[in-house]
């Protein structure tokens, strides 16, 4: 009787151990925002399409092989899946004790790319080129850090239960985090990833609670740095030519205006319906520049028409709900700030891509989420992604 009551307790403990992590692993995947991967996923799969539509013909990109950004936008969003499914594994939480590193090498890389190591791609100094064709942007990456590195500050004492709110030494501590990294990306000089680190500073200023008179400061320090940009010279010429067109929409339209006419006489023509996949004028006569990265709306605009373009604004507004849903539910300040910058992050960028193609937004050189061809920014989003999920996955189960 010992015997076999010493055997049945033994071979009971694994079996269970089996089973229970094999229901924490099935809990998990429950638990999973599905409406938010799919969204994201469908923007990546049209984006592929959109990608090769506006590649296929353009053979001094495309190497002679009309798949080749098909294949390398599929690859990407491949591997952008795989590090979102990392992020989830490794959980939000784990990686708000590997800030300080994760927070260290990305500004080591931004201060690469003021190097030789550093490479001009389309008039911005934001590349570093690592072989074989890839190129990465540090930038990108960034992003995250400052989101993550302001969420741990912001969210310490109050989530330990020490405080209500960020005091005020919290905040500037949390600011001074953010500038470094802003500081460097202005040097190179790339505008537009600096236009989002300031809205996703806002936004994680907004969910943490902090006193008003934090936002209103900032919103009158970026009014004042900008006049002070604009007068000390530090854009490039080409930069200043952007916002010159974009105020005065009829200056040189073969020049500096070119790419905003064009883009949206490729969107008028669309219609409702679009002119077909591969068949819109615009794209296949590669009037529009950039068409495949920052104009990439243009064809889906042209090709898909309305209904088409609107499909996309759907899956973002999808997206950005999911992701609010997320901020609203957790229960930690850590995980509500750090939704919260995500959803900064990709409402302005979209809505800054979006607008520039319609001329009602300043060309920034920002890519669509999901949707533009790019590696590391394909990779950066779909990481976002694995924080949402991981935020909603590690939430607590309330009755």
């Amino acid at each position: 009787m010992a015997g076999t009551s010493s055997f049945s307790v033994s071979g009971y403990g694994p079996q269970r151990s089996t089973w229970a992590r094999l229901s924490a692993r099935d809990s998990m995947v429950r638990r999973l925002d599905w409406p938010l991967l799919f969204s994201a996923l469908a923007l990546s799969l049209l984006g592929s399409l959109l990608v090769w539509s506006a590649t296929r013909n353009r053979t001094h990109l495309n190497q002679g092989d009309p798949y080749y950004f098909l294949f390398r936008h599929l690859l990407n969003t491949g591997i952008g899946m795989a590090l979102m499914i990392g992020t989830i594994w490794l959980g939000h939480r784990t990686l708000r004790g590997a800030v300080p590193i994760l927070y260290g090498f990305s500004v080591l890389l931004v201060l690469l790319v003021l190097t030789p190591l550093g490479a001009t791609i389309n008039g911005a100094h934001s590349w570093i080129v690592v072989g074989g064709g890839f190129t990465v942007q540090p930038s990108e990456f960034t992003k995250i850090t400052i989101i993550l590195g302001m969420a741990m500050m912001l969210a310490a004492r109050v989530d330990a239960g020490d405080q209500l709110h960020p005091d005020h030494r919290t905040v500037a501590k949390s600011l001074g985090l953010a500038v470094i990294p802003m500081a460097i990306v202005m040097m190179m000089p790339d505008l537009g990833s600096v236009m989002v680190m300031a809205v996703i500073v806002l936004g994680v200023l907004l969910a943490s609670g902090a006193s008003n008179r934090w936002i209103i400061g900032l919103i009158g320090a970026g009014v004042l740095g900008a006049v002070a940009v604009a007068a000390l010279g530090v854009l490039d010429e080409y930069q200043i030519n952007r916002f010159a067109a974009f105020a005065n929409p009829s200056l040189d339209p073969a020049g500096v205006g070119y790419n905003t006419n064009q883009a949206r006489i490729a969107i008028g023509s669309g219609g409702l319906t679009g002119t077909g996949l591969f068949h819109g004028s615009q794209t296949t006569g590669q009037f529009v520049p950039e068409q495949q990265t920052d104009f990439v709306f243009t064809v889906a605009g042209e090709e898909l028409g309305f209904l088409g373009a609107g499909l996309i604004l759907l899956l973002l507004g999808i997206v950005m709900w999911r992701a609010c849903r997320i901020a609203r539910e957790t229960t930690e300040l850590y995980g509500t700030i750090v939704a919260a910058g995500i959803i900064a992050w990709f409402a302005f960028q979209s809505f800054e891509n979006i607008g520039m193609t319609l001329g009602i937004m300043p060309v920034a050189g920002l890519p669509l989420p999901f949707v533009s061809y790019g590696g590391t920014s394909m990779f950066a989003v779909w990481i976002a992604i694995g924080l949402l999920q991981s935020i909603r996955v590690q939430r607590p189960i309330t009755a």
